[in-house]
């Protein structure tokens, strides 16, 4: 894999074809993703991966964002700068990284991403690209 990285679908993509998936989102959390709290929680259990995958937009929960029922609430005036900034690169072109996304309990849990899923949802976007993460086994990463 040349370096640096550049964090997009095909990388990731690639990193999965040699079976080093979970060391691509480790990789992307501790830098451009600056989420090391997650990458470091991740690595307190046994984890099950899966993707890159395409998904609608609509089966995916956020945790964080400026609603007061949000696992993680946000000030509305960042939230909004944040959104607002992904719209525009967006529209440039770029091509984002997979949104990290849980699948517990029945449910899809956008666990990294939820600006960008914000901004791809304001956007009209119906899918988006996910990395899927479990507890409980590969097979229940399964989608139908």
């Amino acid at each position: 894999m040349a370096l640096p990285l550049n964090f997009t679908r095909e990388e990731a993509e690639a990193f999965a074809r040699e079976g080093c998936l979970e060391e691509w989102v480790h990789l992307f959390l501790k830098t451009t993703g600056n989420n090391i709290p997650f990458s470091e929680g991740l690595k307190l259990g046994k984890r099950y991966w899966e993707g890159p995958v395409l998904l609608p937009l609509q089966d995916l929960d956020r945790c964080c964002g400026p609603e007061p029922e949000m696992e993680y609430v946000n000030p509305a005036e960042s939230w909004e700068a944040r959104v607002d900034s992904l719209m525009s690169l967006l529209q440039e072109g770029w091509a984002y990284p997979p949104l990290i996304v849980q699948a517990v309990d029945g449910r899809l849990s956008v666990r990294d991403g939820n600006h960008r899923h914000e901004a791809l949802r304001r956007l009209g976007e119906a899918a988006c690209w996910v990395i899927l993460w479990g507890s409980e086994s590969q097979e229940a990463l399964a989608r139908d």
